[in-house]
């Protein structure tokens, strides 16, 4: 999967917020749908789209989708 593809991926954990607000330099947790819920969400999909394991920590460690989408790259 490319990154684009991962944008789109990630967009989709978050009903209420508009497909254009996605980039890889989004700043997921500024996202007004964001919560620790949105979290666990997005790591349950890395898990499942990815069959890669990120934890919390590494979760909050980056900033944007694209520093994310790198982060699965090296697990």
């Amino acid at each position: 999967m490319n990154l684009e593809e991962f944008v789109s991926r990630f967009a989709e954990e978050f009903e209420d917020t508009p497909l254009e607000q996605f980039t890889p330099e989004t700043e997921f947790r500024e996202l007004d749908e964001w919560s620790s819920l949105s979290g666990l969400s997005v790591i349950s999909m890395i898990d499942d789209e990815f069959d890669r394991a990120i934890t919390g920590a590494e979760l909050r460690s980056v900033s944007t989708i694209e520093e994310l989408y790198n982060l699965v790259q090296l697990k």
